[in-house]
């Protein structure tokens, strides 16, 4: 899954979840007309509880 997030000034916006970074992308064209001309945007891939937790060994 993956989250689009946009920075436009003081205010961020958090978009999704979306099943592809290309679906996400699709959504940032339309959304970008609605930001000022300045705004900053990321796409961010979200992990699930369980795979972080699994990547945590405990020694």
């Amino acid at each position: 899954m993956y989250l689009l997030t946009i920075r436009d000034g003081l205010h961020t916006r958090h978009i999704g979840p979306y099943d592809s970074p290309k679906q996400a992308a699709d959504d940032l064209d339309r959304l970008l007309g609605q930001c000022g001309e300045r705004a900053r945007w990321q796409i961010h891939a979200l992990e699930s509880p369980a795979d972080v937790l699994v990547g945590l060994k405990v020694a």
